[in-house]
């Protein structure tokens, strides 16, 4: 969930933050709450003059963001080591571009492989707020009733759009892909597939939302997947819980062999 740059920096502005949680077809943070400064420094703000996502640093110089996300290398800001948006933090490393790896499968419609890797153009200096996040060592399915985290700079609310000038965070519970799947949530409107998780709350209210697309989803304290789409302008309602592409065996397999074929 992408959102225009342009209007997330009058929304800035303009807007006393409330620290509350928003969503879209690109997801950001619904019912959360403000992350400890710092406390996870392999996040990734990304912004190319026009749209923001989030991403994970997962190398000195790479990062995973979700392929719908904007990231041309000529235009394409990558912050590490960001707490507030608004603020030139210490802190902060703003890196460029160097070169994108899209899933060479990711579909638009099905929204199947929406995931991407960044190459920097330099390699981070590794500190206590800017630091890699490991991948998982192989690709395994979590269990619906497991409780996640997210996080992003997206959209607290969906009416009016209220956008944080700090990192949120919030805690998801997986939910069985049948239930995703039924006439009560997405109704295979897109199909959930076994690639994708389903996460949320079954009163709705968690959630991610606009802005917060190519952020991790953390289960146990391994990094599983990453913030995918929700129901356009819908963050947070039960019917349609955040989706996330799951880090399985063939996505890890292609993220190793890309960054070993470039290096």
């Amino acid at each position: 969930m992408d959102m225009s740059l342009t209007s997330f920096v009058s929304l800035l502005s303009g807007v006393t933050f409330l620290l509350l949680i928003p969503g879209d077809s690109c997801i950001d943070i619904i019912g959360g709450n403000e992350a400890y400064p710092h406390s996870r420094p392999y996040m990734a703000l990304i912004h190319d003059g026009k749209s923001i996502c989030g991403g994970v640093l997962i190398q000195e110089n790479w990062v995973i963001t979700a392929a719908h996300c904007r990231t041309q290398k000529k235009t394409a800001t990558v912050i590490l080591g960001a707490h507030s948006v608004s603020k030139k933090e210490p802190e902060q490393q703003r890196m460029t571009v160097k070169e994108e790896f899209p899933y060479p499968c990711y579909n638009k419609k099905t929204r199947e492989g929406d995931l991407k890797l960044l190459q920097l153009n330099e390699k981070v200096k590794i500190t206590k707020a800017v630091k890699h996040l490991n991948l998982p060592k192989r690709g395994k399915d979590v269990k619906p009733g497991t409780t996640c985290q997210a996080a992003g700079w997206g959209l607290i609310t969906n009416k009016p759009k209220k956008l944080p000038d700090t990192l949120r965070e919030v805690n998801v519970t997986v939910i069985d892909r049948k239930i995703c799947n039924d006439e009560d949530h997405y109704n295979h409107r897109p199909d959930i597939g076994p690639n994708m998780i389903c996460a949320g709350d079954r009163n709705g209210g968690k959630d991610t939302c606009y802005g917060d697309s190519g952020g991790p989803l953390i289960c146990k304290g391994t990094f599983v997947g990453i913030t995918s789409f929700g129901p356009p302008g819908k963050c947070g309602t039960p019917q349609g819980p955040g989706v996330y592409t799951l880090l399985s065996t063939d996505y890890l397999n292609w993220i190793r062999n890309t960054i070993k074929g470039v290096v």
